[in-house]
């Protein structure tokens, strides 16, 4: 997974897995997600993210099964 935030454009790109977007889905007037030939999500973009993301207080966290 690889997370990329662009600052000039404000906006924050979530990258699940990588493999080639077939379509790209609106979500909301701020949302789109990517999926691939199987529907399967493969990213998800967040346009205005200072708005709808707290950007500055991102943390990761992996819990063990």
């Amino acid at each position: 997974m690889k997370i990329k935030y662009f600052e000039d454009t404000d906006t924050l790109y979530i990258e699940l897995k990588s493999s080639e977007v077939a379509e790209t889905r609106d979500y909301d007037d701020n949302t789109t997600i990517d999926v691939d030939t199987l529907g399967n999500i493969c990213g998800i973009t967040i346009e205005h993210a200072k708005e709808h993301a707290d950007i500055p207080a991102f943390s990761y966290e992996q819990i063990a099964a």
